[in-house]
């Protein structure tokens, strides 16, 4: 079995990873670090989150960047502001405070003028988001001359959230690279073209097979119809009373909805979304990360780059419009080699776009029974018992309490005073599932209309291809400030819609065309035309009625 030892690193660095507590590297680490301690090899790392690739690429950078030399000579590109964070703690840990290589953050949402201090003060690591990069590009405030190594962490992410242009910008300028090292959970085209473009003859590690599930994740799902789907969610959360979980909705104005309908009913629980300011999202995040929030709710943009400890489940609310997304949200659970489910609530017409996401993540997902109401109220019972006998009696003066206490409850027997107990605690759960509806749809209604109904659309869909849409005309473009993956969120965003329902999209400079699917095409045009974006009117409606479109 290999050690760090084994691979190549200084004794100083397995020492300070033999104190975090690390023994022996995990298989990505194993088959990088050897690689990139060469520093002269281009690489391609593919393994799903929490598998441990920061220490992956983290160690050798920290082991063949010059800490004499004082200009950045890596760079560490990541899609959020948390990966930025995580990685800049994480390799000022691995050197022990004994800090001889300096690691700074760049990222959107802070004070760029104290970014730049921290620059000018001399720093060999730069970690940044791709926006705040460019933008201390563009003021000449950062020097890409002297980098040698440039990490694209999360790089399927990072395309996803509409990157591509501006990491071709950032490689296009770091022109005295000695190698690249591209880590990622899936292997989309897009990745595979930046790749040929930018990197000569990589070293490909591949963990499992590509877009291939965790395998310490249980993947579980739970069939019902759409108007029950909120009621199913509360039913998974109180049949498991431990949860500490990220539950995902496929909007921002779903995951509002679903979170403050629960916060009203008493649990703790928040949402982070796009429409947060920083300081919001680092409230809700903090709370989370201190266990003062049970549960997030999130929505795939918000909760890209969040890794939190521990997490035991991650809920599907709905399923992504993305399949490859999936493989992101489960894996924010079973990091670390730890033991994680990732649970989907679907409806028999979403039956088809699961046995999709179970192709891609090559895992058999388990379906479950909708847990009765006498299911939920026996299991907080129980939980409530072992609470009660593992309670810690030892620290405070109770015995003070004890004489009182004996006197007040001497006519009582044990026997009530336990039933008492258990009606405090109990009342609201036995009312609320007094008379609780079976939830569950029946296996055949739900595989038939899947396989049949579902999969039979879905292949008419594609067999259609640009005949079964409706062209729209929007006046929103790439002036705007949108790129290609913001635009169709906007819109989706506004028109409450699933990315199911889109085509082909043009965007131009100052107006874009999109193509609806017919029945879809009304409800979205009601929704966008009319409205505002930055105090502009928008406009959509039928392309052929347009000026614009018969000028083309």
């Amino acid at each position: 079995m290999q050690t760090f030892q084994t691979l190549g690193l200084s004794e100083k660095l397995v020492q300070s990873v033999t104190k975090l507590g690390f023994t022996n590297p995990t298989p990505i680490q194993e088959k990088a670090i050897p690689v990139l301690l060469q520093g002269t090899k281009d690489f391609i790392g593919l393994a799903q989150t929490g598998t441990g690739k920061t220490a992956a690429f983290g160690l050798p950078l920290l082991q063949v960047v010059n800490p004499q030399f004082k200009q950045p000579s890596a760079l560490i590109i990541c899609p959020t502001r948390e990966l930025c964070l995580q990685i800049t703690a994480d390799l000022k840990k691995f050197q022990q405070g004994s800090e001889t290589i300096q690691v700074t953050a760049v990222y959107g949402g802070a004070s760029i003028v104290l970014q730049i201090k921290d620059l000018k003060r001399g720093t060999q690591i730069v970690v940044a988001t791709p926006g705040r990069l460019i933008d201390l590009i563009e003021r000449r405030a950062i020097n890409l001359e002297n980098i040698e190594y440039v990490v694209l962490d999360e790089a399927d992410e990072m395309l996803n959230m509409g990157f591509q242009e501006d990491i071709e910008f950032i490689l296009q300028n770091t022109p005295k690279r000695e190698s690249t090292w591209l880590f990622s959970a899936t292997m989309p085209p897009e990745i595979r073209k930046v790749s040929k473009r930018y990197m000569e003859s990589p070293v490909e590690v591949t963990i499992g097979k590509v877009n291939e599930g965790n395998s310490s994740i249980d993947h579980q799902f739970y069939q019902t119809q759409h108007h029950n789907r909120y009621e199913v969610l509360k039913r998974i959360i109180d049949f498991n009373p431990g949860m500490f979980g990220i539950i995902f909705a496929r909007t921002k104005a779903d995951a509002q909805e679903v979170a403050e309908k629960l916060t009203r009913e008493g649990y703790d629980i928040d949402a982070i979304h796009g429409d947060l300011t920083q300081a919001q999202r680092d409230k809700v995040m903090g709370a989370f990360r201190e266990r003062v929030l049970k549960l997030l709710v999130a929505t795939d943009v918000a909760a890209r780059g969040i890794d939190v400890k521990d997490i035991t489940h991650v809920i599907n609310y709905e399923l992504p419009d993305d399949t490859e997304v999936y493989t992101h949200r489960s894996g924010r659970t079973g990091r670390a080699g730890r033991s994680g489910l990732c649970v989907s609530i679907v409806t028999p017409k979403e039956m088809y776009r699961l046995k999709q996401i179970e192709r891609l993540v090559g895992t058999r997902f388990h379906r479950m029974d909708i847990p009765s109401g006498k299911d939920v109220c026996r299991k907080q019972f129980f939980h409530f018992t072992d609470k009660l006998l593992q309670a810690d009696i030892t620290h405070g003066e109770y015995e003070t309490y004890v004489p009182m206490l004996r006197e007040k409850f001497q006519e009582v027997s044990k026997e009530e005073i336990l039933k008492r107990v258990a009606a405090l605690e109990f009342d609201r759960f036995l009312k609320y599932y007094e008379n609780a509806s079976d939830l569950n749809v029946s296996g055949s209604q739900g595989l038939s209309r899947a396989e049949g109904k579902g999969g039979r659309e879905g292949r008419d869909r594609r067999q259609q291809g640009s005949g079964g849409y409706q062209r729209l005309f929007v006046n929103l473009g790439t002036k705007d400030g949108f790129y290609k993956a913001s635009l169709l969120q906007f819109i989706l965003d506004m028109s409450d819609l699933p990315k199911a329902v889109l085509g082909k999209v043009d965007l131009k400079e100052k107006n874009s065309w999109i193509e609806v699917e017919l029945r879809s095409a009304p409800k979205m045009i009601k929704s966008l035309d009319g409205k505002s974006f930055k105090g502009r009117r928008i406009r959509m409606n039928d392309a052929d009625q347009n000026s614009f479109s018969k000028k083309r």
